[in-house]
């Protein structure tokens, strides 16, 4: 990108360059004054390429040469438009990348947390169905309610759509 930046930046410079200069030769050589009318400006532009036809050859020349870095000033323009568009595209994919690989930490992490969660549950149950007799006869009421409802969250993925589920446990 800087090598077509500075290609761009060089043909730019050069067609100033040459616009400069042929500035330069048609002003320096055609007399005229404040109060020309503009037909007088005209037949002193047109005299001098009758006068001097290498002068002629010479403006008509740097025409070309300008009209031909333009030409690839525009098509170097566009060259660089295109790779800031196919780079940004690269850009979002590597960051989406990059937040997939995020996504599949934390979704790594949550499964194992929820398999934690699902041994301590059923290790709780164990106890309270242990409990639950003695606790009945004691208060008159259960122990621990609703095991039969308790869920843990669970991410899986088809390859490219991830899913959250509650399993029961």
């Amino acid at each position: 990108m800087e090598q077509i930046q500075a290609e761009i930046a060089a043909l730019t410079s050069q067609i100033q360059a040459l616009q400069q200069e042929r500035a330069a030769l048609t002003i320096n050589n055609v007399m005229k004054s404040e109060n020309d009318s503009p037909l007088a400006i005209v037949e002193a532009y047109r005299r001098q390429a009758r006068e001097n036809p290498q002068l002629s050859a010479e403006i008509q020349g740097i025409d070309g040469a300008i009209a031909a870095l333009n030409v690839q000033l525009q098509q170097k323009q566009a060259k660089l438009a295109r790779w800031q568009v196919e780079s940004k595209q690269l850009t979002q994919q590597q960051q989406l990348e990059e937040a997939k690989k995020v996504a599949q930490v934390h979704a790594q992490r949550i499964n194992q947390l929820a398999a934690e969660l699902a041994t301590e549950i059923r290790l709780l149950k164990a106890c309270a169905d242990h409990l639950s007799p003695l606790y009945w006869q004691v208060y008159y009421k259960p122990f621990i309610t609703g095991f039969k409802t308790i869920s843990v969250p669970h991410v899986r993925s088809d390859g490219e759509v991830w899913t959250i589920v509650n399993r029961i446990v």
